[in-house]
């Protein structure tokens, strides 16, 4: 593809690493991303608390892609192309040196997002990707084989584009694109904290209990991992993941539920009985306050006995048959009511976008409008938190950068 123009929308992690990936494809080709802000790669900065979660460690396609409530079957094949083990090679063999944690997040070794900006930022000046600022599309418009894109003060002709705008919060910022033909699931919040302004739990801030499971009542929506008690009610990668794989169904009760923690990720209730049983025989004179099963915090431990109304001063030799059901109800039962969301960190995720049924998962190009393609959030695709969502960017900037 010799001397071809080639405009990339949005001037996040999708789009540039689309520019990227064009010009090393078509090193011919002109190659500009045109961004509507002042600010390029404004996700990245903020993302992992100024850390950047670059990617996850996870190098198991089928696992990889389960871990994406939308798309996870477009991706599974996608990744067969460009996935999480590519994309460390990709940034570590540009002078940007990752780590994995033990949760599998990779991060880069410097702890700072501007280390994957620098990085992006390079490969664009060494390439000679152009970058035009303070752009907006007021328009696009298929012409045989052209792209005309129309902004305020001129009209540009492309013969490629790829657009890699990101998640809208609202259908109106996807029309453009289904005046072109293309079919638009409608965008609702998928990654967010729960509020619960009801409920005492808010006053042990901070807690982090490592083993939960947590379920949303009256469906199947259930989740487990570390939960993080908030200001504001309950967050961390198992509140996390329950509000992406449920973001359709929250959204239709107006965020207004309640669910269900299991504070030791134990299911079996006889298992818990047993474990509660031999507490009370080898510990008989002590007062439940002060011997907390399952190592839990003490703040949250204490709580819970006073919400179950448990005497601060009984022992463990009286807690009784009624008080062992009532305390194994308090382990791994325990309903708290949510009210409304917040949205994690700086972080705007949404599920919905371009459909998935009108992309050609081998090149990202659409199916309706010949010479454009798809990179990113812009399309129907988002992760739980831990990389995934920059790594579905990657993979879909990469392939669409590819230009088949």
């Amino acid at each position: 593809m010799s001397e071809r123009k080639i405009a990339i929308i949005g001037g996040g992690a999708a789009g540039f690493f689309a520019a990227i990936s064009a010009k090393e494809h078509h090193a011919e080709s002109e190659v500009v991303i045109i961004e509507k802000s002042q600010k390029l790669l404004s996700k990245v900065k903020v993302s992992g608390g100024g850390r950047c979660n670059v990617t996850n460690g996870c190098v198991n396609i089928n696992q990889l892609a389960a871990a994406y409530p939308r798309g996870e079957m477009f991706l599974k094949k996608a990744f067969g192309t460009f996935y999480t083990r590519h994309a460390m090679e990709w940034f570590e063999s540009r002078g940007v040196p990752l780590v994995t944690q033990e949760d599998n997040c990779v991060f880069p070794v410097s702890q700072n997002s501007q280390s994957i900006i620098d990085c992006l930022m390079t490969e664009c000046q060494r390439l000679g990707v152009k970058i035009s600022t303070g752009k907006t599309v007021k328009s696009i418009v298929a012409i045989n084989d052209k792209i005309d894109l129309t902004f305020d003060d001129e009209k540009l002709q492309f013969d490629k584009v790829i657009i890699a705008t990101g998640g809208s919060p609202k259908r109106s910022g996807l029309t453009w694109l289904e005046e072109l033909g293309h079919t638009i699931v409608d965008p609702v919040p998928s990654l967010y904290t729960f509020n619960m302004p009801n409920e005492n739990v808010r006053d042990l801030m901070g807690i982090v209990v490592e083993e939960t499971k947590v379920n949303v009542q009256g469906t199947k929506l259930k989740s487990d991992g570390p939960l993080l008690i908030t200001h504001w009610g309950m967050s961390g990668p198992a509140i996390l993941k329950l509000s992406a794989f449920g973001a359709r169904i929250l959204s239709q009760k107006d965020y207004s539920f309640n669910i269900r923690v299991n504070w030791v990720n134990i299911q079996n209730a006889e298992i818990v009985q047993n474990e509660l049983k031999t507490i009370a025989q080898e510990h008989t004179h002590k007062k439940l306050t002060n011997y907390r099963p399952y190592l839990l915090p003490d703040r949250l431990w204490q709580f819970l006995l006073e919400k179950y109304e448990f005497p601060k001063d009984q022992t463990w030799e009286n807690i009784g048959k009624k008080g062992i059901n009532r305390m194994i109800e308090m382990l791994t039962n325990d309903v708290y009511q949510v009210q409304g969301k917040t949205t994690f960190k700086e972080e705007f995720v949404t599920c919905g976008g371009v459909s998935l049924e009108d992309i050609d998962v081998k090149s990202m190009q659409s199916k309706v409008c010949k010479n454009i393609y798809f990179a990113g959030e812009v399309m129907d695709i988002d992760g739980i938190t831990g990389g995934y969502n920059f790594q579905a960017a990657w993979t879909t900037g990469f392939i669409a950068g590819q230009l088949k």
